[in-house]
């Protein structure tokens, strides 16, 4: 019978999965039974640091007389994410003292200070470690061994599946990060991606790094990419969390924070909205409508419009695109620099994917004479 449980978001029932770190978990408990007691294992079961109990079925079981690994397939539940799916393997064999836990193939390596792990390490975090341990510890106990078991997580298509997260950017190579505080998968987790980027933050922070650049995704980065004043300054995706990013600056003490991306997004920030994805809220036409009406826009023609681009479309038709830009972009940059209470030069830039750079805020316009340490 396969792990069922399920959570209610916005009255929908959605299962939750299992994380990496409770498949590791459960593999290295499953091949510790059957390197101790030679009988092979079916399904395996663990109680995660949530208090959830999760079991799975234990498959590619290879018994050998000093070692014996076996591997568990992650279950994201209605959580689909890159590791949703893959094979997480466990090898286990005795030693003399101590559980000694390593990364094997598709396990990344940290390369970068500021990570849950000691630069060098296999990127297999503090709660999965704990997790093995104490399954392992549980299990030789129970058998009454009284040695040491060696434990080697390995993943053969994480490195592949590595280039689909977040690890590249955090500076761990070689594939996937063994984690999971909870040892549960809770589906649209947006506290784990807002947890990601602060992680990213902190990696950068402590690599000596104050001065960086946040954008909500693929289409800054590829507005990034085609700026040569920025090349070579850090970037964090920040997605819809601006919010979360700005505190983040501050308690991370960063020192300049430059926030570039699409209207379609930042006009929110102008109205003080520091999620934005649509399910917190909208009013992207109700704040172009009112801008646009301070410099005589017609505000109904824009109220009817249905993307930002066309916003656009209608101010150029009136002469009002540089006027109402930068009004928007006046107090995108004053919620910013309220939401980091002045702790944080920030200063914002605006584009479109189709009339490319729209707006450069007055603080952005500082920011680029001295940012990454240029004085021009």
């Amino acid at each position: 019978m396969p792990f069922e449980y399920y959570i209610t978001q916005n009255n929908k029932r959605l299962k939750c999965g299992y994380t990496t770190g409770s498949c590791a978990a459960m593999a290295a408990k499953a091949a510790c039974i059957m390197l101790l007691t030679g009988k092979p294992v079916k399904q395996i079961y663990i109680s995660t640091p949530k208090g959830i109990e999760v079991w799975a079925d234990v498959i590619d079981i290879e018994i050998l007389p000093k070692k014996v690994s076996c591997a568990i397939v992650k279950d994201g539940g209605d959580d689909i994410d890159a590791t949703h799916g893959i094979k997480i393997f466990a090898a286990v064999k005795r030693t003399e003292n101590g559980i000694i836990i390593d990364g094997g193939i598709g396990v990344g390596r940290v390369t970068q200070k500021g990570l849950n792990q000691p630069v060098g390490n296999a990127a297999i975090n503090s709660v999965p470690r704990k997790m093995i341990e104490e399954e392992v510890l549980k299990v030789c106990e129970n058998n009454g061994y009284t040695k040491g078991i060696e434990v080697i997580i390995s993943v053969p298509l994480g490195e592949e599946v590595a280039k689909k997260t977040f690890n590249p950017r955090l500076g761990i190579v070689g594939g996937i990060s063994i984690i999971g505080s909870s040892g549960i998968v809770e589906p649209q987790s947006l506290k784990a991606i807002s947890d990601t980027i602060y992680v990213e933050m902190k990696m950068l922070k402590e690599n000596g790094i104050t001065e960086i650049i946040a954008t909500p995704g693929n289409y800054g980065e590829a507005f990034i990419e085609g700026m040569d004043i920025l090349k070579g300054i850090s970037e964090v995706k920040c997605s819809n969390f601006l919010g979360d990013t700005l505190d983040y600056a501050v308690e991370l003490g960063f020192k300049k924070l430059l926030l570039i991306g699409h209207i379609g997004k930042f006009v929110k920030l102008a109205g003080g909205i520091m999620n934005t994805h649509s399910s917190y809220a909208d009013c992207r036409m109700e704040i172009l409508a009112a801008h646009g009406a301070m410099y005589g826009a017609d505000a109904k023609k824009i109220m009817k419009c249905i993307t930002t681009d066309e916003v656009v479309e209608v101010l150029d038709k009136e002469k009002l695109r540089e006027q109402v830009m930068q009004s928007v972009i006046k107090k995108a940059e004053y919620h910013a620099a309220q939401r980091v209470h002045n702790e944080v030069e920030t200063g914002v830039i605006m584009f479109s994917n189709q009339f490319g750079l729209l707006a450069v805020g007055k603080n952005a316009q500082k920011l680029l004479k001295n940012f990454g340490g240029r004085n021009e």
